[in-house]
């Protein structure tokens, strides 16, 4: 049962390698072939657009991947298993991070401070901070991400930019979920969320190539078809929530697996849930990312007509 075990473990880890390796060579390519046509106008452009990717993909792929893997490995059920001096040691680390944030009411923030005295407390109040507080704190930061991804590729009409803007969003929500509860999944679970980001990924670049007409009936096309510009916003917009469901799928994913408990410890479960979940949430998000829209639109006018005004 456990060589079992190790060999899928192992498997997991292979997988996400492969596809991280995948990824970068993709990434690689798109660099390498605007370099390419930068070079054609002048070979200090080219210079300057490496050293800007190399400062973009260190600070938005590099910088949050190492917090996340440098981070304790820990779970909400390890607070009921019995003590050991690994397990104590990271019950205060996590502690420490969980104070260093301004996320916790006054009460519990003494409480927290007060348990770090006793171990047996101090699980305790872990136990109902993530619960009570942190859990809430999640959902707002999944939200917030998936309303980020929701706009960004409903307004690109790039696949390849969906692509790495998907990766992008994803892995810097990962990390502040891993930053505000102060440890991280396991590997194994870890290589699970890494394949889960780049199949949205893949999944955000396929979509610039989807047909209304695969998905709205021919009458209805054929209304829409009358109207100028309507087309091509309902397919941008369809796409930007499509990319925000599985941006939400993929931020309670993380979150279950933080919160591992009893009650959900099958994958199936977790697939299950969270999709449910992502789905409950899906219409808030849609109605504060629809909300921006307007505000920017007038925005683009309204400087619009102050350069006007200035030329004149």
């Amino acid at each position: 049962m456990k060589e079992k075990r190790s060999n899928t473990k192992l498997l997991w880890y292979m997988i996400a390698i492969g596809v991280i390796i995948l990824f970068l060579l993709m990434l690689l390519s798109s660099v390498l072939g605007v370099g390419e046509r930068l070079r054609n106008v002048s070979k200090y452009l080219e210079y300057g657009f490496y050293g800007l990717t190399f400062f973009l993909v260190y600070f938005l792929l590099i910088r949050p991947v190492h917090i996340i893997l440098f981070s304790p490995s820990f779970s909400i059920e390890t607070t009921l298993d019995q003590d050991s001096k690994r397990n104590i040691r990271v019950y205060k680390r996590v502690a420490d991070r969980i104070l260093e944030q301004d996320i916790l009411t006054e009460v519990l923030r003494e409480e927290l401070i007060s348990a770090k005295k006793n171990t047996s407390e101090l699980k305790e109040v872990l136990n109902k901070i993530f619960n009570k507080q942190l859990k809430k704190e999640i959902n707002k930061t999944i939200r917030k991400n998936a309303k980020t991804v929701m706009i960004s590729t409903a307004i690109s009409q790039n696949g390849r930019l969906d692509l790495y803007t998907v990766v992008v969003v994803n892995i810097k929500m990962i990390k502040e979920l891993v930053v505000m509860c102060g440890f991280r999944p396991n590997m194994k679970n870890l290589s699970k969320l890494t394949i889960n980001v780049f199949s949205t990924a893949l999944i955000a670049e396929g979509l610039e190539n989807m047909d209304l007409n695969d998905i709205l009936p021919s009458s209805t096309m054929n209304v829409l078809g009358e109207i100028p510009l309507v087309k091509p916003l309902i397919s941008s917009a369809l796409q930007g929530v499509s990319n925000a469901l599985l941006t939400l799928r993929i931020g309670i994913v993380t979150r279950k697996y933080l919160f591992s408990d009893a009650k959900e410890i099958t994958k199936e479960e977790i697939r299950r849930g969270a999709l449910l979940e992502a789905a409950g949430m899906l219409p808030s998000v849609v109605g504060d990312g629809l909300m921006l829209f307007p505000k920017k639109i007038f925005s683009m006018f309204k400087r619009k007509k102050k350069n006007d005004e200035a030329d004149e």
